[in-house]
């Protein structure tokens, strides 16, 4: 039997690429990341802060994409403060899983997000990877909470 794309996928907060994922006091479920386009697929790479919010039941609400540019020109310190600041405007939070809708959207010309992928060939199944970057895969069973780099 093929599998089927998944309707939500489980998130666990982490210490690694999870390590901004949580539940707010109204009920909202978010995930604050540090995507990027690699350097050969852009000019010497890019680096962004991407905040996902999504209902309670896990559907996109909205998507805060900040552009810090080159990684040849991100400044450390530029970039900690501009993360800070985007995380204080989530509030108080509880890490806890997340349960989202594979989402994707258009900023600056590239497609971030939880993004659905069908197999390549028979035997495989679907996957998700969070984009730009492809540096989280999610694989059967969605409901795990965990993900491949």
């Amino acid at each position: 039997m093929l599998s089927k794309p998944p309707a939500l996928v489980s998130l666990n907060p982490d210490d690694d690429h999870a390590r901004y994922v949580g539940h707010l006091s109204d009920g909202r479920q978010f995930f604050l990341t540090n995507p990027f386009v690699p350097a050969n697929q852009y000019p010497l790479g890019r680096e962004f802060i991407a905040l996902y919010l999504f209902d309670p039941t896990g559907k996109l609400e909205e998507a805060r994409v900040v552009d810090l540019g080159t990684r040849a020109d991100l400044q450390m310190d530029n970039f900690e403060r501009q993360f800070a600041q985007v995380l204080g405007e989530v509030g108080e939070f509880e890490p806890r899983r997340i349960e989202i809708e594979p989402f994707h959207v258009e900023r600056f010309g590239v497609t971030f997000g939880f993004v659905l992928r069908p197999p390549e060939k028979t035997a495989d199944g679907w996957c998700v990877t969070v984009e730009p970057g492809n540096y989280m895969e999610f694989h059967e069973p969605w409901d795990s909470g965990e993900y491949y780099t």
